[in-house]
Formats: C-alpha cells, sequence, structure tokens
C-alpha cells in the first residue's frame, strides 16, 4: 500500500466504465485526484472518461466509516455478523442434507447394478449408466458444498468483538490524530469497506458515491464539490505530448495559435497565450525551441503548392501538420501554413512501397500494437514511415522489423 494522501487508493472505481481509478497528484501542495485510465473520444481526441479532485470524496467516505463504527453501530455489526453466520449455517445444512440424498441415490444404484443377473446384460448396461449419473450427481453436490463453505464470511471472535467495542469509542479521536498516518487510515478503511463507485455530475459540480461495505451492505453517498477544481486544474495529456512535439520546431508564441485554433484550452478553460505555453513547458521540462544561424534548407511553400508536389490532398496535409506528423512555419499567429520543402521530406513520399515496409494492418499485426499506437510511434520519432502514392493500395507504409525494443516503453 503506498503512503499518497488519497484514501481509496484501490478502492474507487469508475462509475461510467467500472475500471478501478488511478491516482495522482497535482500542484506544489500534491493535492490528492482519482481518474480513469480509460479514455472516451470528444471532438475527435481521447479523454478521461472521469477525473476529480480526492478531498471532497475522501472526506464523505471518511465520515460515513467513522459514523459507521460508533459503539451503537459496532453492536449492530456484531450482531448483524452472527445472524449472517445463523442463516449461512442454516444453508449450509441444506447443503449438507442434499449430498446425504445424492450418496445415498448412488448407493442405492450401485447396490441395485452389483444385484442384476450377469446373463441380462442390457438391463445391466442401463443400471450401469444410472450408477453413473448418480455418481455424477454426487460429485457435483459434493463440490458446491465446498464453495458454500468457502464463501462463508469469517464471523468475529470474542477477543475481536470486544476489541472493535472499543476501537469503536474512540476512533474519531484515533483518525483524527497527529500520530496517525495516512497509510494507517487506509487501513482502517479497508477493514469494512469493498470498494466505492464514484459517479461524476460535472454540469452541477457534485459526485454520487456507492459505498459496497464488507458483507454486502450497500449505501450511496452525495457530495459537493468545489467548482475551480471539481475535475483538477491540469492540461489534458493529449495537448502536453502536442506541445513536446511543436516546442522543437516553433516558438512559444506560434504553439500558443496552433493550439488555439485547434480549440483547446489551458487547464482554467482559457485561450492560450505565449505566456501560458511558456509556463506550461517550463512546468513540464519541455526544452525551449532554439533557432540555430545556419541557413533554412529547401523552398518555403503553401500548403497547396506543397500538397500538389508532394500529390496528396491539401485537407491531408493539413491535417498532418496540425496533428505534428510534419513540420510547418507561420509568418506570425493565425498566418497560413507553409512548408519548406526539402529533399528529406520529398524521401518520405514515393511511389512505390519500399523493401521491408508493411501496410498498417500488415504492421500492427506484426507489432502487436494498435493502430493508434504505431501512428504515436510514427510521430515520435521511433518508427519509420513513408507515405505511397502508386498502385491501388495508396498510404503509409510502416518499417516494421523485428528488433524494437523501445516499443512498449513510455517517453520519460
Amino acid at each position: 500500500m503506498r503512503e499518497g494522501s488519497a484514501l481509496l487508493q484501490g478502492l474507487a472505481v469508475c462509475g461510467n466504465c467500472g475500471r478501478k481509478l488511478c491516482t495522482h497528484y497535482t500542484g506544489r501542495a500534491s493535492s490528492p485526484g482519482y481518474h480513469c485510465a480509460g479514455k472516451q473520444i470528444t471532438k475527435g481526441r481521447g479523454e478521461y472518461c472521469l477525473s476529480v479532485g480526492a478531498k471532497a470524496i475522501d472526506e464523505q467516505v471518511a465520515s460515513a466509516f467513522l459514523e459507521a463504527v460508533t459503539p451503537a453501530a459496532v453492536n449492530a455489526t456484531i450482531e448483524a455478523m452472527r445472524q449472517l453466520e445463523a442463516n449461512q449455517d442454516a444453508a449450509l445444512s441444506q447443503w449438507r442434507l442434499a449430498v446425504e440424498r445424492a450418496a445415498y441415490e448412488a448407493e442405492r444404484a450401485q447396490r441395485r447394478y452389483q444385484a442384476v443377473e450377469p446373463e441380462n446384460r442390457l438391463v445391466a448396461r442401463g443400471l450401469e449408466m444410472a450408477w453413473e449419473s448418480r455418481l455424477r450427481e454426487l460429485a457435483a453436490a459434493e463440490a458446491e458444498l465446498r464453495i458454500r463453505e468457502q464463501q462463508q464470511t469469517r464471523v468475529l471472535t470474542k477477543q475481536q468483538a470486544d476489541r472493535l467495542r472499543m476501537l469503536g469509542g474512540d476512533l474519531r479521536g484515533i483518525w483524527d490524530a497527529p500520530t496517525t498516518t495516512d497509510r494507517d487510515r487506509k487501513e482502517l478503511l479497508r477493514t469494512l469497506l469493498e470498494e466505492v463507485i464514484v459517479h461524476v455530475n460535472r454540469a452541477e459540480y457534485s459526485a454520487r458515491l456507492i459505498v459496497r461495505w464488507r458483507g454486502g451492505t450497500i449505501i450511496t453517498l452525495d457530495t459537493s464539490l468545489p467548482r475551480g477544481n471539481y475535475n483538477g486544474v491540469r492540461t489534458d495529456e493529449d495537448t502536453i505530448e502536442l506541445l513536446r512535439r511543436l516546442a522543437v520546431h516553433y516558438s512559444d508564441d506560434v504553439i500558443a495559435g496552433i493550439l488555439n485554433r485547434q480549440g483547446r484550452k489551458t487547464a482554467t478553460g482559457e485561450r492560450f497565450t505565449a505566456g501560458h505555453v511558456g509556463a506550461l513547458r517550463r512546468y513540464r521540462d519541455i526544452p525551449r525551441f532554439q533557432a540555430t544561424d545556419e541557413p533554412a534548407q529547401g523552398e518555403l511553400l503553401s500548403v497547396r503548392r506543397a500538397a500538389e508536389i508532394l500529390e496528396l490532398a491539401p485537407s491531408t496535409l493539413l491535417r498532418w501538420l496540425e496533428d505534428g506528423f510534419l513540420a510547418g512555419e507561420q509568418i506570425t499567429p493565425g498566418a497560413p501554413w507553409q512548408i519548406r520543402m526539402t529533399e528529406e521530406l520529398k524521401a518520405r513520399f514515393v511511389k512505390d512501397t519500399p523493401v521491408g515496409y508493411l501496410p498498417m494492418i500488415e504492421a500492427t499485426k506484426k507489432l502487436g500494437v494498435s493502430r493508434q499506437t504505431v501512428l504515436q510511434r510514427v510521430k515520435h520519432g521511433e518508427l519509420e514511415a513513408v507515405h505511397v502514392g502508386g498502385g491501388k493500395r495508396k498510404g503509409l507504409r510502416i518499417k516494421a522489423v523485428d528488433d524494437q525494443p523501445q516499443l512498449f516503453e513510455r517517453n520519460s
């Protein structure tokens, strides 16, 4: 169990897709939060299907836990567990009787088979099949009984019940004590909690928590979320990845223009400025673009003219440009894009498929990853790709070699 302050780590579940929620910590104060690793496609881009700050949720669940373990609630819990044990014992007795009946029927079928005359083969064969059927029923009944016995709830001993009563009388003081660590609080929660399903209503800045206790009891809690931080003040990861790619080629003011044209917003919902981009870049340790003194090689062309030379549709070239697949230049933010036509760029657009390059579908099968993963690796320069413009099957071709040691590693 980790030492972080997110108390529901390992217990919180996404109310949208059912995945276990991951924990994250943001800002200088390392404020805890929960997010779902699953993503939804919104306006053509992936977004977490749930992301929320942990403070309000943890406080609500902790209050419900402390209220549940007051002395009266402890006594009720102990009595309920004893009643549950009695009910389970009654159910187990029924399953034991079923095993006894199955054993009697199997023994009876055996006696009938052994009593038949050997010369009466047809009757003997039928009685043998009946005996085997009863033996299978007996084995099934015994297996079901073992499962029921294993699933029986462990009942508290007298010493455990006395300790639980003592703990319930002063648990709130123990919970708030400065000597109680977050790890201690997590262990206390896990004594009674099975899981907490989190549903977030972003429009109303609220969350509904479905708390499932050990033993099967379920309660529902509603809590309000801070309006300024209901889903954590953080820039989405797709924008961060795009910033990393753009920072290699462009200054902060040009990057701000690109992000704004794509409809992206800052963590607080504002349009990007050069100051926003610079602050975000420094916070994420992304190096600043450094212009070189060497003269640029290649003619600077408009998107339409470059598309004609490369034999592509202008819309395709523009989409690759905005997604960071190709590098482009602007005189000023908002000005038309221009492409520097270099020999290196032309070499990426060929008429025939080079040796060792595969179509996308074959490359994904050979590498064992999704199409989106292959495209990301191409954008990061980890895989080589060319665009084939000749033949019946036009499109990207990937150089998918067997030795790709970094294919499944994340960039630091």
